[in-house]
């Protein structure tokens, strides 16, 4: 990309621009705002949602941290917080302290209304960091990105981004963790970027940039986007990738890191880790995006392509800042040979690939709402749709979804009854598309699955009724199968269909459709933890683990670890990054009512949750509940050293470690007693 295309304040120095950063040189669009990702001491941050308690507290941290803040908005209210002004508006902010990024600090059903006013204010980098999004408001703001070239957007649920060797952050992520160095970091999940940063600062090698892809189901930057910076980013001399169940992101980097790998003379090393490995399947396990859509390959997959690719693969972040320092020390190129796993255990159950047919998942969830088939049959003859439950093997599959790539809607479609990454094929469009019966997409669609010519013009009408549907009630998948009635025409066979609850729970939309979640037939402890919060997800099986974990992302990655260890889970529990006393007290109560759980595994990395205050909730847990298994505890992060010294001078059956395997280790024993 041409120097000249830069935003001004960016410096010309730390990076090698390419060509590569574009992939149309000759006209602007979305892929040139990626060199507003390179963020450093130069960086003037603006907030939204300035005045709230969330950015006061974070303001205060950056400023004292070395983060160059211009001031923020409140809408309507011009004035002075924090010593730094208050701008009525992003556009007046944008005149007056010509800031380079936003930080939006607003819930998540402001958000898109905040992110779209920093659009129109050409904000360069705009960084979201709420959770609770309604994906209906996110794909609305992606087809406004689209058609522009000047704001990147971060997130949205996401830490946000951060220099550690320019002292900049924008997001919330932990400070104490992070020193300056040379590692690039780009990963989904908060907690196990932390991780990540926290082995390479033991390490010494510290980090150059760290970029969140967040677990939302559309980002505003992925982990190509993060590769390509950092292939060019003089700083960086190895980088570190870490993804999740959910979404075809790790599949389109293994690709680049593939063609990389061939292309670059002396490339930089390149390690990963995929969590939710050990996902039961049709779960959503935590993050908003944390779910396979129909034909979206599953962890599994994800870990051979990257390995495949030449990236080194780790079982737990704490692997990684050793493993790094490994292959830059012996300047490994090549580093696809190797592996810190423990041998034999990084392929156990790779090759058996689920193939599940789209009406016979499981229909407990808790960041989006399926509902029964005849709820959705119901909702399809109102759009004078056939419907039928007899099936054939001429039966096909199609849906109407969200393709995490293109950040667009999408129909899937499978020329047989099932869908799986292998035969199913996604066809794009736009938010913005109204009418699909007179567009060409859907012959496509009707010929690939093998619809005879005549059946072209009901599959179009079928579909833009499912179109029609996908939008008005806010849904995130409808699946459907089809086939051939006795007269000829198409009828519904089969239907599973996901809603939006962000859209209910932060928005107060779709309220009839969300009323028809029965709360009886779905796990006890399911719904008891989540009246405090907590995502609980009961595994089948004989495990014999209970696990407490704060954040998604290394809560499934240490059912994962435990699994490769040899440990039967018996749970997915994420007390959420806002974690209290309370929390790991209710979380311990749910935990223990199951009978199979003959020891509990908890690993905390305190980031915004302090591990003293997790260490006073596990003792309270202790006396208040009576508590009979014996609790294996893992406290890194914030104040690590006084939540491990609370819990050695608690006088509790109580086992404290350091490392993750030894304290692994430690909880498989007790588990087989």
């Amino acid at each position: 990309m041409p120097l000249h295309s830069l935003p001004r304040r960016v410096p010309q120095t730390g990076l090698r621009w390419s060509r590569s950063f574009s992939t149309s040189p000759r006209r602007s669009n979305y892929a040139d705002t990626l060199p507003n990702l390179k963020i450093g001491a130069h960086t003037r941050v603006l907030f939204q949602g300035f005045t709230g308690r969330q950015a006061t507290a974070n303001v205060k941290e950056s400023l004292e941290w070395g983060t160059k803040i211009v001031g923020g908005v409140k809408p309507g209210v011009e004035g002075e917080h924090l010593g730094l002004p208050i701008f009525p508006s992003v556009k007046a902010a944008q005149a007056r302290a010509k800031p380079d990024a936003s930080a939006i600090y607003v819930p998540g059903n402001q958000t898109a209304k905040a992110i779209e006013e920093a659009i129109e204010a050409e904000i360069p980098l705009v960084v979201a960091v709420a959770e609770h999004v309604p994906i209906h408001d996110i794909l609305r703001i992606h087809s406004m990105l689209q058609t522009q070239s000047k704001t990147r957007l971060v997130g949205a649920n996401c830490p946000g981004i951060i220099s550690a060797i320019g002292k900049c952050r924008i997001g919330f992520q932990p400070l104490p963790c992070f020193a300056p160095g040379n590692i690039g970091i780009v990963a989904k999940s908060g907690t196990l970027s932390y991780e990540t940063v926290a082995s390479t600062t033991r390490a010494g090698l510290g980090q150059s940039l760290c970029i969140s892809m967040g677990g939302d189901v559309l980002a505003g930057t992925n982990f190509v986007d993060a590769l390509k910076i950092f292939e060019h980013d003089t700083d960086t001399e190895g980088i570190i990738l870490v993804g999740e169940i959910g979404g075809t992101a790790e599949m389109d980097a293994a690709e680049w890191i593939k063609d990389y790998r061939q292309r670059a003379a002396n490339p930089k090393p390149i390690m990963a880790l995929v969590g939710g490995l050990e996902a039961p399947p049709g779960r959503i396990m935590g993050h908003a995006g944390a779910w396979c859509a129909p034909g979206e390959p599953d962890a599994q997959t994800k870990y051979q392509a990257l390995e495949r690719a030449g990236a080194v693969m780790v079982n737990h972040p704490e692997k990684f800042g050793e493993g790094m320092k490994t292959l830059l020390g012996t300047g490994v190129s090549r580093p696809g040979t190797q592996s810190f796993l423990a041998a034999g255990a990084q392929r156990r159950g790779f090759h058996t690939m689920r193939r599940v047919s789209p009406i016979s998942r499981p229909t407990q969830q808790k960041r989006n709402l399926y509902i029964k088939q005849f709820q959705a049959f119901d909702i399809l003859k109102q759009k004078s749709i056939p419907v039928s439950e007899q099936t054939a093997p001429s039966d096909v599959s199609i849906s109407i979804s969200v393709d995490r790539t293109s950040l667009s809607p999408c129909i899937v479609a499978s020329p047989n009854a099932e869908f799986n990454s292998t035969q199913s094929r996604r066809f794009p469009f736009s938010y913005t598309e109204t009418n699909l019966e007179n567009n060409s997409l859907v012959s496509a669609v009707a010929s690939y699955v093998g619809l005879p010519e005549s059946s072209h013009g009901k599959l179009a009408s079928l579909v833009q009724a499912l179109w029609n549907i996908f939008k008005e009630k806010e849904a995130f998948v409808l699946e459907t199968r089809l086939g051939a009635s006795a007269d000829g025409n198409l009828e519904v066979r089969g239907a599973r269909f996901g809603f939006d609850d962000a859209a209910y729970r932060s928005s107060g939309r779709q309220e009839e459709i969300h009323s028809l979640r029965n709360t009886a037939e779905e796990v006890a402890e399911e719904i008891e933890a989540e009246k405090d919060g907590i995502v609980y997800v009961k595994l089948e099986g004989e495990g014999s683990i209970g696990t407490l974990v704060n954040g998604a992302g290394l809560a499934m990655n240490t059912v994962d670890a435990l699994s490769i260890h040899g440990g039967h889970c018996a749970n997915f529990l994420d007390t959420g990054g806002k974690a209290t006393s309370e929390t790991v007290k209710s979380s311990f109560r749910i935990i223990c009512s199951d009978p199979r759980v003959n020891a509990v595994f908890v690993n905390i990395f305190g980031g915004l949750t302090r591990c003293d205050m997790i260490a006073e909730g596990i003792i309270l847990a202790f006396r208040d509940l009576n508590m009979q298994v014996p609790v294996v505890v893992r406290l890194r992060g914030t104040n690590e050293e006084l939540g491990q010294k609370m819990i050695a001078e608690s006088g509790l059956p109580l086992h404290a470690f350091d490392g993750f395997e030894e304290a692994a280790k430690k909880a498989i024993a007790l588990a087989q007693k």
